[in-house]
């Protein structure tokens, strides 16, 4: 976080081309358009809106100019559901068994690839019929 932090402060400070505590509102919001214009992906402006934040309250006491940095919505889109036949197609095309039930455990319970390569054995509760995932990312 304090790499990305400094990162993200380092820019604001390349697009002034001066020291980021001269910033004025009006430089925050050309900033934030610039950031926009340039094709910046939206969770990145908004981890540089956090690092300006604690930048603007924590390390210069200007809360009135981190007010004025504006996070974005994130579009979230639906994932790709696939119909029951490609399904079937798709794990019917494996030849390894071991395979087949990798991917059928990765679709069924909607598991990353890491989660599954990490599974066990004793992960899975058939009488509860749960699989218990370590370390997973939600």
């Amino acid at each position: 976080t304090q790499h990305n932090y400094l990162r993200d402060i380092g820019r604001l400070a390349t697009f002034l081309g001066r020291s980021p505590d001269t910033a004025t509102a009006d430089d925050l919001r050309r900033f934030q358009i610039e950031q926009q214009e340039d094709g910046v992906p939206v969770p990145t402006m908004n981890s540089v809106v956090s690092a300006l934040r604690f930048f603007f309250t924590q390390t210069l006491d200007r809360p009135d100019l981190a007010r004025r940095l504006i996070r974005l919505a994130h579009p979230r889109n639906l994932p790709v559901v696939l119909s029951r036949d490609e399904v079937a197609r798709l794990l019917n095309a494996t030849t390894c068994l071991k395979h087949q039930a990798a991917l059928s455990v990765a679709y069924g319970a909607g598991l990353r690839v890491a989660e599954v390569s990490m599974l066990k054995v004793a992960d899975v509760d058939s009488e509860r019929m749960l699989l218990r995932v370590e370390r997973g990312k939600g």
